[in-house]
C-alpha cells in the first residue's frame, strides 16, 4: 500500500466525495486566473460564441432533448422520496432516514437497486413486444415534456397545437401497458392491461372535455398562450372561472396517472402488479419512472391550464430588486473589471476557512482538515441561496422557474396525500363514474362557459 493510498482509504465516503470537489474547484480557479493572464479565454469565447449563433436552430434542438431528458429521471427520484416521507409522516413513521442526509439519497439507491437485478424474460413471452414496451411507456411520458412552459422563453416548442399535441403524445402509453399486458404470457398481466386500456381510454374523454372551457376563453391551443391569458393578477387564473373545469380535469388526471384511488391497473390486491407482473430490472423500472414522471406532468399541466403556469400571485422579483438584490443583466462580465476576478479567487476561501475555524476551536473531536470539509459545504449552501435570491430578482425565468415548480409539487404532494387516504374503488364504480358523472359534468361545463362568453360579448357589443 502508498503512502498516499492510506490517508484515502482512511477517507470516509462524504471525504471521498469532497476531497475531488475541493481539488476540482481549486483547479478551476487557478485555470480562470491563468487563461485571464495569457489572454486565451476572450478568443476561445468569441469562437464558441460564432459556432452556436451559425447553428442556432441545432443547437436548441440538442439542448431542449438533454434538457428534458435530464430533467425526467431526477424527477422521478424527488417524488419516490417526497411520497416515502410524506406517507411516513402522515403514519407517524420517520420514513427514510439511513442513506444520505435525512435519507434523500434512498430514493437513488432503490434506482440503482433495480438497475442490478437480473432482466429476465419469460418463457412464452413476445420477446420484441415485451421488449419494446416499457420504452413506449417512458418515451410517451418523456415526449411530453416538449410542450410545457417552464418560465418564460423556457419551452422546447412553442407550438400552436401544444394542448392537442400533449394529450395525444400522453395517450401513447397506454399503448405501451396493451403491449406488456398482452406479450407477457401471464393472465394477470392481461388483465392489467385491458384495466389499462378501458380506464385511461374512458377518462380521456372527460380529461379532454374540461379543458374546452379554457381554450373558448383563450382562443388558442398553444399551452404558452394560456399561461400568458392568466398574467396579471391571482384572479386571472382560470381556476377561478372554470372551478368546474378544474374539479374534473383533476379527477380525470387522477385517473390517466393510474393514482389511488383510480390504480386498478396495476391492483396488487387483486391481480398480483397487473401489466407489469412480468417484469424485472431496468424493465420493471421503466414502467414505474414513468409513473412518477407522469404525476410531474398532470401536475405541471393541471397548473399550466389553471393556476396561471409560471405567472406569480405576487412580485416576488420585485420586491427582492427593491432591496438591492438585483444586477443589470445587461451588463458583461469583463464590465464589472477585476473585482469579480479577484472576488472568484479570493472571498470563497476566505468565507471557508472563517467557517471552518470556528468548528475546530470549539469541537476537539473535529479534525482541521473536516472542518474545512464542512465549511465547504456551508460555504455551497449558502452561495448557492444568495445566487438564487439574485438571479430571482434579476431574471424573470428564474422567478417564473420557481413558481412554477413550486406549484407543480403542491399537486404533487396532494397525490401523495391522496394515496395515504383513499381506498381503492371497484371497477365498475371506475368506469360508472367517468361515464354517468363525469362526462355529463364536462358538457355542461362547455354549455356554461359558452353561453357566458355568448352573453358577456352580446353586453360588450
Amino acid at each position: 500500500m502508498s503512502a498516499l493510498s492510506r490517508p484515502w482509504n482512511r477517507l470516509t465516503l462524504a471525504g471521498k466525495i469532497v476531497l475531488p470537489l475541493l481539488a476540482l474547484f481549486a483547479v478551476l480557479t487557478l485555470a480562470l486566473l491563468v487563461g485571464v493572464a495569457l489572454g486565451p479565454i476572450p478568443y476561445v469565447v468569441d469562437l464558441a460564441y460564432d459556432t452556436v449563433a451559425a447553428n442556432l436552430g441545432i443547437v436548441r434542438f440538442v439542448g431542449a432533448v438533454t434538457a428534458i431528458l435530464l430533467l425526467t429521471i431526477p424527477t422521478a427520484f424527488i417524488i419516490i422520496y417526497l411520497e416515502m416521507k410524506v406517507i411516513a409522516l402522515m403514519n407517524l413513521r420517520l420514513g427514510p432516514n439511513r442513506v444520505g442526509p435525512w435519507g434523500t439519497l434512498q430514493s437513488a439507491f432503490h434506482g440503482f437497486k433495480v438497475l442490478g437485478k437480473e432482466d429476465f424474460t419469460p418463457t412464452g413471452a413476445d420477446v420484441p413486444v415485451f421488449t419494446l414496451a416499457p420504452a413506449v411507456v417512458y418515451l410517451a411520458s418523456v415526449m411530453a415534456f416538449l410542450v410545457l412552459p417552464f418560465a418564460p422563453g423556457l419551452v422546447g416548442a412553442d407550438m400552436n397545437i401544444g394542448l392537442l399535441y400533449f394529450f395525444a403524445v400522453g395517450s401513447l402509453g397506454v399503448v405501451g401497458l396493451m403491449m406488456a399486458g398482452w406479450s407477457s404470457f401471464n393472465k394477470y398481466s392481461l388483465l392489467g392491461g385491458l384495466r389499462a386500456a378501458a380506464q385511461i381510454v374512458s377518462y380521456e374523454i372527460p380529461l379532454t372535455l374540461s379543458i374546452v372551457g379554457v381554450v373558448l376563453l383563450t382562443g388558442t391551443l398553444s399551452l404558452n398562450g394560456i399561461v400568458l391569458e392568466q398574467s396579471g393578477s391571482f384572479l386571472d387564473w382560470f381556476i377561478f372561472r372554470q372551478p368546474l373545469g378544474f374539479l374534473i380535469f383533476f379527477i380525470a388526471a387522477a385517473a390517466e396517472g393510474s393514482r389511488t384511488p383510480f390504480d386498478l391497473t396495476e391492483a396488487d390486491s387483486e391481480i398480483v402488479a397487473g401489466f407489469a407482473t412480468e417484469y424485472s430490472g431496468m424493465r420493471f423500472g421503466f414502467f414505474f419512472f414513468a409513473e412518477y414522471v407522469n404525476v410531474f406532468l398532470l401536475s405541471a399541466l393541471t397548473v399550466v391550464l389553471f393556476l396561471g403556469g409560471w405567472n406569480a400571485p405576487f412580485d416576488l422579483g420585485g420586491i427582492l430588486a427593491q432591496i438591492g438584490l438585483s444586477v443589470d443583466p445587461s451588463l458583461a462580465p469583463g464590465q464589472l473589471g477585476i473585482g469579480l476576478l479577484l472576488g472568484i479567487a479570493i472571498v470563497p476561501p476566505v468565507v471557508i476557512l472563517a467557517l471552518a475555524l470556528p468548528i475546530w476551536a470549539f469541537r476537539s473531536d473535529v479534525a482541521f482538515w473536516k472542518a474545512l470539509v464542512i465549511g465547504f459545504l456551508l460555504f455551497n449552501v449558502l452561495a448557492m441561496g444568495a445566487l438564487m435570491l439574485w438571479a430571482t430578482a434579476s431574471f424573470e425565468q428564474v422567478e417564473g422557474l420557481i413558481w412554477f415548480f413550486a406549484k407543480t409539487y403542491v399537486f404533487v404532494v396532494v397525490f401523495v396525500w391522496m394515496r395515504g387516504t383513499l381506498p381503492r374503488v371497484r371497477v365498475d364504480q371506475l368506469m360508472g363514474f367517468a361515464w354517468k358523472w363525469l362526462l355529463p359534468a364536462a358538457l355542461v361545463n362547455i354549455f356554461i362557459t359558452a353561453a357566458a362568453i355568448v352573453v358577456v360579448k352580446q353586453i360588450q357589443g
